[in-house]
């Protein structure tokens, strides 16, 4: 499946990685959570809620609460890379490169053959104007099998 080229489009892509979320947490512990007693208190402890929650935030554009909701999943669960990856993309939305490069570089270091993360941090450094290391990072993506990094490297040719 190939994610929409267009650096407007990350919220979809955002959404994809909620959507993915399931592999943060059993799915049972999902199912369990259909009452609505006492589950504002265990979702504050549930890092997969706060995912999902700074998910859909940066869908709809609001990236100030999804950097939050983001970091409260890293909180309570800093060994997973995807938080800290969608919180370095909602850094670069906002303008605040070195903490959106930081945080994306966290990813990498946790899953250097995502090419996913690759491909984020050039959208970035492009935002950024920086064009010679998004390229780099492109040409990266590329090698590990991003299909969008591929596309891209196509077509700015």
């Amino acid at each position: 499946m190939t994610r929409t080229s267009g650096w407007g489009k990350w919220g979809v892509l955002l959404l994809g990685l909620a959507l993915a979320a399931a592999w943060l947490a059993p799915s049972e512990a999902l199912a369990a959570k259909v009452t609505p007693r006492g589950a504002a208190e265990a979702d504050s402890k549930d890092p997969v809620y706060w995912f999902q929650r700074g998910a859909l935030c940066a869908t709809y554009g609001n990236n100030q609460a999804a950097v939050r909701y983001f970091g409260r999943a890293i909180a309570l669960d800093p060994g997973r890379s995807a938080p800290f990856f969608s919180q370095g993309v909602s850094y670069g939305q906002l303008g605040q490169y070195e903490k959106a490069f930081a945080a994306i570089d966290r990813a990498i270091e946790m899953e250097p053959r995502n090419g996913l993360y690759y491909y984020g941090r050039a959208r970035t450094h492009l935002l950024a104007g920086d064009r010679p290391r998004a390229m780099q990072d492109f040409r990266t993506a590329a090698d590990l099998g991003d299909e969008d990094a591929q596309a891209y490297l196509k077509t700015s040719k």
